[in-house]
């Protein structure tokens, strides 16, 4: 294999002119990874461990993926800092110090420079560069990938790394006449990072899912009038964020390795500080459940859904903790039209909780108006404001927080082309399909890190993060150890794995509503159930499949290509 190294378009790996292929101005590389976020940070540092060469190609101008373009008023992390962080290096543990229970966007991008820095890994990165586009050459056995920004050309790779993250696709709902907006627009998920001045504005606000509930408080208490338009009613828990406290800190530290253990076999990979009751709500007592409720309310996040063991499998369970929120916000929010618009009617649960810090108490702001556009939706944006039932709402500024084309969106963006010409939006016409949310049958030597079918957005994403690329860097070792040129998810096993993810998924109520775990919220996207819920038993099946040979995967020598 290439050298222990990042290579750039001047090292030993690059063509020369004259050569073939030197269409290929930037040479060719053992990898090419897509992204610069916490996969693809993590996939370089593993990738050099192995003495292979890489690129890593990231659209921003630095990296973080999702917490690089979502700095909006109040983006923070909803999992627990001394949980959201890399476990790989246990000097790097040990020093990093968290500030709060609940990081910042600020705070976690400070903490991926600091892992960039520490591990040398800058020089293997080239920002303001996204690939365009992806071909599998069969008789070469080589991606051609195509990019453009900073460094537009071409490049070869053996391997082909799809770090794209789950969320960094924006979905920006075409609603008619948005381009003759006279004021200014922007979207959550691409924040300006020199920020947005409210003061003064009539702002507008479109989605009230996490990016929303986060920001809307914020840009409350700056705006001279705010305007929240809601499609669905979101339940939202109290995060009950604060400074970390020094002495859960130490004690963590004092036993990360036991504490990490523990988080692996938790079923979302973090939760150690609110661990889920065994107990069933349909069998606790009125009294009982709003007692346990009103505790598990105080201590805010996660630890309220984890009231009981049954929320998310029992409609009658589910529905007890949906309608002590429901009591919640009818007392908290003053006007009762408006606290009845707040509140939801869907399975708690079935899309991501909510986690805020004084959100409902924002509608009982004078200068803050809700507008439900469930029944009736924005008819058109005009030069002066958003139109919702021949309504026409004055705004200055336009904020959309309508989320993103979760999961497939930025695979979908750069769109591979295997074996036989077929493309990944082909192949995924139905839905996506794939082997353990790893790799997709035809796209031999590709890989995609927490895709479609691995558990993802209901777990721990970096915890996720590092078992998926740790698990492709043992296999990868293993290609070379044993002369092997290729692997590609068989037919077979990538329908056996999607049945499995359904199967799972049908046995909860999460496919009950519309969300973006369905793909819902995008028109036309085809409705599949894309995560898998259960990390542990998603680990070891991982495991299980290395250990028996790599088991659905059809492996290449040179004798069998």
């Amino acid at each position: 294999m290439s050298p222990p190294q990042a290579a750039s378009p001047n090292s030993d790996t690059a063509l020369k002119a004259g050569e073939t292929g030197a269409a290929d101005s930037l040479g060719e590389v053992d990898l090419v990874i897509v992204g610069a976020g916490f996969a693809g940070i993590y996939m370089s540092y593993r990738a050099r461990q192995l003495g292979l060469s890489y690129r890593v190609f990231e659209r921003g101008s630095g990296a973080g993926g999702t917490w690089f373009w979502n700095r909006y008023p109040g983006a923070r992390c909803d999992v627990h800092s001394l949980e959201y962080s890399y476990q790989f290096d246990d000097a790097l543990q040990q020093e990093w110090q968290w500030t709060e229970k609940f990081a910042s966007q600020p705070e976690i991008l400070r903490y991926v420079d600091h892992v960039i820095e520490r591990f040398d890994l800058a020089g293997g990165i080239t920002f303001n560069t996204h690939v365009q586009g992806a071909v599998y050459d069969e008789v070469r056995r080589r991606w051609t990938v195509t990019t453009a920004g900073d460094e537009t050309g071409s490049i070869r790779s053996r391997f082909l790394v799809l770090a794209t993250g789950c969320l960094s696709s924006a979905n920006r709902p075409g609603i008619a006449g948005l381009d003759s907006f006279g004021g200014d627009v922007y979207h959550t998920g691409e924040w300006p990072h020199d920020g947005v001045d409210f003061a003064g504005k009539r702002v507008a606000v479109i989605g009230t899912g996490s990016s929303g509930i986060q920001s809307i408080p914020i840009i409350a208490t700056e705006a001279a009038h705010l305007t929240v338009f809601q499609r669905t009613a979101a339940y939202t828990v109290p995060a009950r964020n604060e400074p970390l406290d020094p002495a859960i800190d130490a004690e963590v530290k004092a036993a990360y390795t036991e504490f990490r253990a523990k988080d692996w076999q938790e079923s979302s990979a973090f939760g150690i500080f609110d661990p889920r009751s065994p107990e069933h709500a349909n069998q606790a007592s009125p009294a009982e459940r709003n007692e346990r409720y009103e505790q598990r309310w105080q201590r805010g996040s996660w630890s309220y859904l984890r009231s009981y063991v049954d929320h998310i499998l029992s409609e009658e369970s589910n529905g007890y903790a949906a309608e002590f929120v429901r009591d919640k916000i009818r007392k908290t929010v003053q006007d009762p039209t408006t606290a009845e618009l707040l509140c939801p009617t869907t399975i708690i649960g079935c899309k991501r909780l909510c986690f805020d810090t004084g959100y409902y108490e924002t509608f009982n702001r004078e200068n803050v108006e809700l507008v439900g556009i469930s029944d009736t939706p924005i008819e058109r944006i005009e030069p002066t404001g958003v139109v919702v039932d021949d309504t026409l709402h004055e705004v200055d500024i336009i904020v959309f927080a309508t989320g993103f084309d979760a999961m497939t969106g930025s695979l979908l963006k750069i769109d591979p082309v295997g074996k036989d010409g077929t493309s990944l939006s082909t192949a995924w016409e139905a839905g996506p399909v794939t082997y353990l949310g790893l790799s997709v049958a035809g796209f031999p030597n590709m890989f995609t890190i927490t895709g479609p079918g691995s558990p993802s957005v209901l777990a721990n994403m970096i915890t996720c993060i590092e078992q998926h690329v740790n698990w492709i860097a043992d296999l990868l070792a293993h290609m070379e150890a044993k002369a092997i040129h290729t692997v590609e998810a068989e037919t077979q096993a990538v329908a056996a794995w999607v049945q499995h993810v359904n199967n799972v998924a049908h046995s909860t109520l999460f496919p009950s509503c519309n969300s973006w775990y369905l793909g819902a919220n995008i028109p036309g996207k085809p409705r599949v159930f894309m995560p898998l819920l259960g990390f542990p038993a998603y680990a070891q099946r991982c495991d299980e499949v290395a250990e028996q040979g790599y088991e659905g995967f059809v492996l290449r020598g040179a004798d069998s290509i």
